[in-house]
């Protein structure tokens, strides 16, 4: 499953402009990878995407590509149904650089006395639960992710998150002639009644590793 960073990679062929850097892209399941140079849009800076899904051989993921400016030197985790996703982005200014190697939040495991819904449909538009996960370390916010593809079934997630992640907010970006928006909705102090029926919003597609 691609992750919305990647998704920036054809938002960057279509929108490129003179003025532009370019950045290399590239995937790998190690601390560095290698590839080609595409041209990225106005704003946007060569970044590198850590993730670390904390299970399997699969655990951890680098994608080197161009990133939004406002997404550089991010750092934080989400824990949904007992699984945990955590993220760094960092990125660097000049033509083909590589930027250092993300941090990616270390998990924690001492109760931070926040609960939350926890839920992670397979399709659905919306998330209605009883169920819910105790909160660790700085995941002290209760997140809200709906994710929508043109064309596809919606999908909504609930869990604990780290104040990063919900200061991402609303999102948006488009690529060859859709939409993908980006939605963070958070809540803090406890169990927070997250019942919500799909708009047009997506989300980081990153999630969905933890699931498919």
């Amino acid at each position: 499953m691609i992750s919305l960073i990647g998704f920036l990679s054809l938002f960057s062929a279509l929108t490129a402009t003179s003025s532009s850097i370019s950045c290399t892209q590239c995937e790998s399941l190690s601390s560095t990878c290698s590839g080609s140079s595409i041209t990225c849009p106005d704003g946007f800076m060569c970044g590198s995407e850590y993730t670390d899904l904390g299970e399997g051989v699969r655990a951890k993921h680098l994608t080197r590509t161009c990133t939004p400016s406002s997404e550089c030197n991010f750092s934080g985790s989400m824990t949904i149904k007992q699984k945990r996703f955590a993220l760094g982005i960092s990125c660097c200014s000049t033509d083909n650089c590589t930027p250092t190697l993300p941090t990616v939040p270390t998990k924690g495991h001492n109760p931070n006395g926040v609960i939350c819904p926890s839920c992670a449909p397979a399709q659905s538009t919306s998330c209605y639960t009883s169920d819910t996960i105790q909160c660790t370390a700085d995941e002290n916010m209760c997140l809200l992710q709906a994710i929508e593809m043109k064309g596809s079934d919606s999908l909504v997630f609930q869990g604990c998150a780290t104040k990063s992640y919900c200061d991402l907010g609303s999102q948006s970006y488009t690529a060859g002639g859709s939409t993908i928006k980006a939605t963070y909705t958070c809540t803090s102090g406890g169990i927070s009644a997250h019942k919500v029926i799909l708009t047009p919003a997506i989300v980081c597609l990153l999630v969905l590793k933890l699931f498919l």
